[in-house]
């Protein structure tokens, strides 16, 4: 695998997870207040509790989801190639 491949893998996995997640964010949302999401968290009609619900519960959801594929990318990368992925630093705080 080439650092090239990793370019196209890495985003390519963080979209489908954001698309996954944001799927997955909705369901809960539904879930849980019965009601649908915020179409427009950002619409003054959008009570300010909801829009900051929602906006607070689909960014860690997202968030989260991004970070378990792309780490998950990273290590079938690194299976593939005996290498961390480039621009994978070696993962110490400076």
């Amino acid at each position: 695998m080439s650092p090239i491949v990793w370019k196209l893998v890495g985003p390519g996995a963080a979209v489908v997870a954001g698309a996954v997640a944001n799927r997955l964010t909705k369901k809960i949302w539904v879930t849980a207040t019965k009601s649908q999401p915020p179409a427009n968290p950002e619409d003054p009609d959008v009570g300010w509790k909801e829009a900051v619900a929602w906006a607070l519960a689909s960014g860690a959801i997202i968030g989260v989801s991004r970070l378990l594929v792309e780490r998950q990318a990273a290590v079938l990368y690194r299976k593939a190639t005996g290498e961390q992925p480039p621009g994978l630093g070696s993962g110490q705080a400076a």
